[in-house]
């Protein structure tokens, strides 16, 4: 077996939110190619008891602690010299070192960088001869935009600032890498109409779902109690898109459905809440779990799965595991990207609050009966996990028929 070195920002384990669950099968799958080096950040304290874990797939590890508070001090430093937050969020000169330690010792040809903070790693001369592939999943610094669109000043302008500083950063590594991937075809294409940026380099390997873990168990018992209508949105919520739709839909939502149907409870379900988020919960009608150890009872048992995100980026997890599952979803354009659904067969659209009330109510009174099903043969047909990351060998240099553009030196 070859060597290849994997940055990855954040531990890949346990996969139970959106980069972790990507940056996990990435994992899996290239340890049975390569002799894996990883390196990796912990920045949660229950997450190092994964260390061990993690080696097993690993020939060499180097885990990091971050310390959100600390990092985004240093990132304020940053500022101040005009780089993109996101680098010293991520600035390590103890990975430095590990890096250049572990070089002479193995023979190192093949790099893979997964998300564009952890990529100043692997800049410099030293790295120009490796074949280095970077994920950025996601055009990130269109996520800052988008939240400078929502956001009073003076945070708007640090985060159109953002927007600014790192999609310059994001071309200069595309520049000198040998290839970038992004999660579907709408963030490839919106990458590459940036200056600068060479198409034919720049490919799509879609996120998939273990449908097998992702089915539904009739001995699987439910977490609700009693008998009723239960909507679920689940999902990290700490992450500020999914708290935003979650206050979202119980302020501008809930309240007409329950108009309709007095019986509806509308469960978050998903990590570390906000204070605003847990405030949901006092709300009738409103229940917030924090985290839980398994979701599929709740996707499983929900009459429907809604997903009111008004910000996202990519293809996201949640849709598909809900949709593994047989359930029907609402959801609005944006947290669709990338998955070819139908809306009215596979899945249901709204594009604002009164679309997601007239979808939910068709839903609760009996709709829509075969959705579920029909979502789950979409997922069995075009989101197996394995046939995505086909797609990565042949881009770490693999295979020498597959035409990549050439690389600027860094």
């Amino acid at each position: 077996m070859e060597d290849l070195l994997f940055l990855v920002h954040r531990i890949p384990y346990p996969p139970n939110k959106g980069d972790k669950i990507r940056s996990f099968h990435l994992l899996r799958y290239l340890s049975r190619h390569y002799r894996i080096h990883l390196a990796t950040f912990i920045d949660s304290k229950s997450d190092a008891k994964y260390r061990e874990r993690m080696r097993e797939y690993c020939e060499t590890t180097w885990f990091g602690t971050l310390s959100p508070p600390l990092a985004k001090l240093r990132s304020v430093i940053g500022l101040l010299k005009g780089e993109p937050l996101t680098l010293p969020y991520y600035r390590s000169t103890s990975l430095d070192a590990w890096i250049r330690d572990l070089l002479p010792v193995y023979p190192i040809q093949r790099v893979l960088v997964y998300s564009s903070g952890m990529a100043q790693f692997v800049l410099g001369d030293e790295f120009d001869r490796m074949h280095r592939l970077i994920d950025f999943v996601d055009v990130d610094s269109d996520k800052w935009r988008q939240y400078s669109l929502s956001k009073p000043f003076p945070m708007s302008w640090i985060y159109r600032r953002e927007a600014q500083r790192l999609a310059d950063f994001e071309r200069k590594v595309a520049a000198c890498f040998d290839a970038s991937l992004f999660v579907s075809g709408q963030e490839a294409a919106l990458f590459t109409q940036g200056p600068g940026v060479d198409p034919d380099a720049v490919f799509v390997m879609r996120n998939g779902v273990d449908a097998d873990y992702f089915s539904v168990d009739p001995a699987r018992p439910s977490p609700f109690a009693g008998e009723g209508l239960r909507l679920v949105f689940t999902g990290a919520m700490d992450y500020w898109a999914n708290g935003d739709g979650a206050i979202w839909f119980v302020e501008s939502i809930l309240p007409k459905v329950r108009g309709v149907f007095p019986q509806v409870e509308f469960h978050v379900v998903g990590m570390n809440p906000t204070p605003q988020v847990r405030a949901l919960g006092q709300i009738p009608g409103v229940r917030v779990t924090g985290s839980v150890p398994d979701v599929r009872p709740y996707l499983q048992h929900a009459t429907a799965v809604v997903v009111p995100l008004r910000i996202a980026r990519g293809i996201q997890n949640k849709v598909l595991e809900a949709m593994s599952m047989g359930r029907p979803v609402v959801t609005t354009p944006q947290a669709l990207e990338g998955i070819p659904a139908e809306s009215g067969r596979h899945v249901l659209v709204a594009t604002d609050p009164d679309a997601f009330v007239d979808q939910l109510v068709r839903l609760l009174s009996g709709g829509y009966a075969d959705m579920g099903s029909s979502a789950r043969a979409l997922i069995e047909r075009d989101f197996v996990w394995e046939a995505s990351l086909e797609r990565l060998l042949p881009l770490l240099g693999e295979d020498q028929s597959i035409a990549i553009g050439g690389k600027a030196p860094c």
